[in-house]
């Protein structure tokens, strides 16, 4: 890098397209955000605490506002029309890249909602903050992630895999990119 300091993201963000509404998360969220995060299937592929209670989603939120001051991560809740929220798209400033991350609840899973989220948070890293790529970081047996990479026209970058642990399970993760239009 040169010695650019990094822009804050806004206080407050509010990105539409593609029928959905991204939002910044709220008090009023806290109730709902079990029923999205607390599945084994969120508990598996991503970082995400588990199991997810109130506590959890308080401790989300306040996480989230922190992240978003410290200028490294946006959280926000993906909604088809302002209102209740089905899922959660981030956008982190990471050394390895401009990452998009995504979670759909289980209810609300199979309408295109994450592949949707992650065209209009990549708009917005390309428009809004001027970034030339974005990544996502999938592990390769996540099929329903891998579909919604090559969806929205993300390829297999040749990096070398990123090899860990969270929550005890051992993970490798591919990066896959897309370039600025």
């Amino acid at each position: 890098m040169s010695g650019t300091t990094t822009p804050p993201f806004p206080d407050h963000i509010e990105l539409t397209g593609e029928g959905l509404v991204l939002r910044d998360w709220t008090e009023a969220d806290l109730a709902a955000m079990p029923d999205l995060f607390d599945h084994p299937d969120v508990a598996h592929w991503t970082p995400i605490v588990s199991p997810f209670d109130e506590k959890a989603a308080r401790m989300r939120l306040d996480r989230a506002r922190q992240l978003r001051r410290e200028g490294t991560t946006v959280l926000l809740a993906i909604t088809t029309d302002g209102g209740a929220a089905v899922g959660e798209v981030m956008l982190r400033r990471a050394p390895e890249g401009n990452e998009i991350g995504y979670a759909v609840g289980p209810a609300h899973r199979g309408q295109g909602l994450a592949a949707r989220a992650v065209r209009v948070m990549a708009a917005y890293a390309f428009e809004e903050l001027g970034v030339e790529q974005v990544i996502l970081e999938l592990e390769a047996e996540n099929t329903s992630s891998v579909a919604v990479a090559k969806r929205t026209g993300f390829s297999l970058l040749d990096v070398p895999l990123i090899e860990g642990e969270e929550k005890g399970r051992p993970f490798v993760l591919q990066t896959w990119g897309l370039n600025r239009p």
